[in-house]
């Protein structure tokens, strides 16, 4: 004989009980507010997800299968005293992937790096996209825990088979921009390199030393922290640069603000860009255009990232198993007045 029980959703007053706490607890716990200690909000949220609770709304989008919403999330620099969406290039990959998604018939919502695990597991979305992901970036693994589909908005620092991505070309990007140097005259270029668990900074060193290598030309790296203050560290690493004997004849640095930074450097030590030091960086920014010295720039065209990776998100939720699940989007270089020598300084052999 047939049972005749029929399945109810489980509610909130069922978590508390279950739990033994209050249902003013539970919702605390699920949304990642009040004063609880972590062990409570532990216990709660094992709860919920041995008794299947999910609110209501979740519910009723994972009974029809799709929910049409697609979520973007950046998890590396959201613990910079600066949004992520007020640096250039994260807010042109981000307007281009909403663009991109909408066009597609899908809604993209932007995930703050800050919310609860819970609302990770319950928001209703048919995949994301995870922008510059970290090391054992927890995000990665609670959307994994939940069987969401996920594409990478740069390559995963510590990939996994299957792994899906767009990233920009920054080997071919930077060896662009080395050789536009050194075609400049620059025989001792300079790397303001940032210490950072994602994968960016690794594959920029690799290009690097690798460009110096094949030319013969010293690799002169400095490192910095981005925490607490990027914008000091940078330019206290180029200072160092620029205390070498012999100094660098050019400096690269691939943030945003790294012109900035090092122009600021160079007036500190009386140095003149581009007649003493050329100077270039990873930029999006078009305020480099009017600065003095215009700055020569290598764009990553976010805009193109951005409308790949909603593509290649679409193309794994639909489960297209010939799909091309590592994308390269080539670099641009923007030259300027910063890496325009006049004739007869180029320095001499190293």
């Amino acid at each position: 004989m047939e049972s005749s029980r029929v399945w109810r959703r489980p509610t909130l007053d069922a978590v508390a009980a279950r739990a033994g706490v209050s249902t003013a607890t539970v919702s605390n716990a699920l949304n990642g507010t009040g004063r609880l200690s972590e062990a409570t909000r532990q216990r709660v949220l094992a709860t919920a997800r041995e008794l299947g609770y999910a609110p209501a709304s979740t519910a009723r989008a994972l009974a029809r299968g799709r929910t049409g919403v697609l979520g973007l999330t950046m998890t590396t620099y959201g613990d910079l005293p600066v949004s992520y969406t007020e640096i250039p290039y994260y807010a042109t990959l981000t307007l281009s992937a909403m663009a991109a998604a909408h066009e597609r018939g899908y809604l993209l919502l932007t995930m703050p790096n800050s919310m609860s695990p819970w609302m990770w597991l319950n928001t209703p979305m048919d995949g994301v996209i995870h922008v510059a992901p970290r090391a054992d970036d927890p995000v990665r693994a609670l959307l994994r825990e939940r069987g969401i589909p996920m594409i990478s908005e740069g390559r995963p620092p510590r990939p996994h088979p299957g792994d899906a991505w767009v990233d920009s070309d920054h080997e071919s990007g930077l060896r662009l921009l080395l050789d536009h140097l050194a075609e400049s005259g620059a025989r001792r270029i300079g790397l303001s390199l940032p210490l950072h668990d994602d994968a960016y900074p690794q594959l920029v060193t690799h290009a690097y030393r690798g460009w110096c290598d094949e030319h013969r030309l010293p690799a002169l790296v400095e490192e910095y922290a981005v925490l607490p203050d990027y914008f000091t560290a940078e330019q206290g690493a180029v200072g160092r640069l620029l205390d070498r004997d012999p100094r660098p004849d050019a400096v690269i640095g691939v943030y945003s603000d790294s012109g900035h930074n090092i122009l600021a450097a160079a007036r500190h030590h009386g140095l003149r860009v581009p007649g003493d030091l050329l100077v270039a960086c990873v930029s999006e920014d078009p305020e480099y255009a009017s600065t003095a010295p215009p700055v020569t720039t290598l764009g990553l065209r976010p805009d193109r990232v951005g409308t790949e990776a909603v593509d290649l998100l679409i193309s794994v939720i639909n489960s297209r198993s010939a799909v091309n699940r590592r994308r390269l989007v080539q670099p641009v270089l923007v030259p300027r007045r910063s890496t325009r020598r006049a004739a007869g300084r180029g320095s001499g052999a190293p």
